[in-house]
């Protein structure tokens, strides 16, 4: 009987160990250029695919500021009826439903001036191909090069992006702490069964 229960403890540790993280995309907009003017953002965001718990993180310098509005403000530039704003130099925003979210800058100028952003969002989960691949969530506004377009905008350059467990913000975090974790659970039951504590 008390092996019974010494394998069953163990099979319930063993198993919530082995209980893998939503993972999630933290996509650091514009990459190594941040959200600036200069950007184009159709481009670097050609071949992501954004899903839902992902995390669009933007870095950018004063006089900036990061506004969430509808599909008609983001034509017009309009910042009136913004649903967020931020102007930290430092806002992260989780993609928590599906369909087109826009990005705006608010500054005079500056979203007219390119510093605009549109991402689709998957329906379900986090999405699970990297940023290097996939298919295009929105149409590039121009072709991806390492000259300036014809607009004076630089586009992009892609860089790795890191997968987290959603809610996470430890870019060095990993799914093996779980199987360590796993291993250890099997080891502590084994050795209770050894010296007979259960």
């Amino acid at each position: 009987m008390a092996s019974f229960h010494a394998g069953l403890v163990c099979l319930l540790v063993l198993g919530f160990c082995m209980v893998q993280p939503n993972l999630a995309t933290v996509y650091t907009v514009g990459d190594t250029a941040g959200w600036s003017l200069g950007v184009d953002y159709g481009t670097w965001t050609s071949g992501k695919t954004f899903g839902i718990g992902d995390k669009l993180a933007f870095n950018y310098a004063g006089g900036h500021t990061v506004d969430e509005v509808g599909a008609n403000d983001y034509k017009a530039c309009a910042t009136g009826n913004s649903i967020t704003s931020d102007s930290s130099g430092s806002t992260t925003i989780t993609l928590k439903t599906p369909g087109t979210h826009y990005f705006i800058c608010s500054s005079m100028g500056h979203c007219d001036g390119g510093m605009k952003l549109s991402v689709t969002v998957a329906a379900g989960g986090p999405s699970t191909t990297p940023s290097s691949g996939g298919g295009s969530s929105t149409t590039p506004t121009s072709p991806a090069t390492d000259t300036p377009s014809a607009t004076g905008t630089t586009p992009a350059t892609t860089t790795p992006t890191t997968k987290l467990p959603a809610g996470s913000s430890n870019s060095g975090s990993s799914i093996f702490p779980n199987f360590y974790m796993a291993v250890l659970a099997i080891l502590v039951g084994s050795l209770a069964l050894a010296v007979g504590y259960y």
